[in-house]
């Protein structure tokens, strides 16, 4: 594994871990965010630009409300970032909502739902 591509997964990790620990310690103090989990975070290869991949618990309007809160803590997230962690650029935040456990969630009950002789 290359060092430029150990660098980006490392730094990638870091803010994964920042992000989550903003949330779980409710440092962002938006109450519109609910119970939300970092899943993923991708960087750009400049790390200039990151998705933060949310797994978030709650039906549509829960969902949007979270999100809508994050988007508006962009500004102190990457405040806490540029503080805790030693970067040159902090990276341009955008948060996705990952769907990765609910779908798994859906094909579990699928193949929960057929039928199939032992």
């Amino acid at each position: 594994m290359s060092h430029n591509l150990q660098r980006h997964l490392r730094v990638a990790e870091l803010i994964k871990e920042e992000i989550s620990t903003l949330i779980v310690t409710k440092k962002i103090k938006d109450p519109r965010i609910g119970f939300a989990t970092v899943t993923k975070v991708k960087l750009s290869k400049d790390l200039k630009n990151c998705d933060v991949f949310i797994s978030i618990y709650g039906n549509e309007e829960e969902i949007k409300r979270t999100l809508e809160g994050l988007s508006q803590a962009k500004g102190f997230i990457k405040g806490q970032i540029a503080k805790n962690l030693n970067l040159r650029c902090i990276p341009f935040i955008n948060f996705k909502h990952d769907l990765s456990i609910e779908y798994s969630d859906h094909i579990l009950k699928i193949i929960e739902g057929l039928n199939i002789p032992k």
